[in-house]
């Protein structure tokens, strides 16, 4: 989505709109024109005065005000990242008090909806608030960050470790839709390749023996091989087949 502005004076929209369309054969503009000296533009509403311009947030029709519910197995970064993202929106752009007031009852009714308790909201806004209003000297360290998969909120009993470190814990989930959409990978992994359980038969006597590896079968078997060609007598294998001899 783009913006464009013009005079309309000398500027005929039409052929602007006809010449845009032949730049490309699957790229179409479609353009919105404002209405009453108003237009919506991506999450705002650009309001035109006879000397200035006044923006106000806009949200579409289709909007549902859903989030990361609060009781979701996420950490909380991602759960409080759209209450972040909606603070300082309406902290930094240049609203109204009205507009701002407006916006931050918005917020309050958005967050009980998806399970949070207005004193997390509340506690949020301060801190961001704070934040902005009060400037820190850059951190100028080296950081690193370290990754956690996020399986619960036990995860973070183990990243409290790195709190006083050079290292900053950033965590991923895999509770997510694209990830239990996504179709399995095939590997083609070779048969000689794959672990499990496994038989083995002795072409002399014809036994049969069963074993279990998590490791490929072409290293177990490498193994077993160069364990009868040493009789190591401490290996399973061989001592099956030498209780198999004895009981014959």
């Amino acid at each position: 989505m783009t913006s464009s502005s013009s005079d309309t004076e000398t500027t005929d929209h039409e052929y602007l709109t006809q010449y845009t369309n032949t730049m490309h054969a699957n790229l179409q503009f479609n353009p919105t024109p404002e209405s009453s000296g108003c237009i919506n533009f991506l999450s705002l509403t650009i309001n035109r005065n006879s000397m200035h311009l006044e923006i106000d947030i806009y949200r579409k029709p289709t909007t549902t005000d859903t989030t990361i519910h609060f009781t979701s197995n996420h950490p909380n970064e991602h759960k409080l990242a759209a209450y972040r993202h909606h603070i300082e929106r309406m902290l930094l752009l240049p609203l109204k008090t009205t507009q701002r007031e407006r916006e931050w009852l918005k917020i309050l009714h958005i967050a009980p909806q998806n399970g949070f308790p207005r004193t997390i909201t509340h506690k949020l806004g301060h801190q961001i608030e704070h934040k902005l209003t009060h400037t820190t000297p850059p951190d100028n360290k080296n950081r690193k960050w370290a990754t956690f998969m996020y399986i619960s909120p036990q995860i973070q009993k183990v990243t409290n470790i790195f709190r006083n470190t050079n290292f900053r814990v950033a965590f991923k989930s895999h509770n997510t839709l694209g990830y239990l959409i996504k179709p399995p990978k095939d590997h083609h992994t070779p048969p000689h390749n794959k672990w499990g359980i496994y038989q083995l038969t002795c072409n002399t006597c014809k036994q049969l023996y069963v074993g279990q590896t998590s490791r490929s079968l072409s290293i177990c078997f490498q193994e077993h091989t160069r364990y009868i060609r040493h009789l190591n007598p401490h290996t399973p294998y061989i001592s099956y087949r030498t209780s198999t001899n004895t009981a014959q």
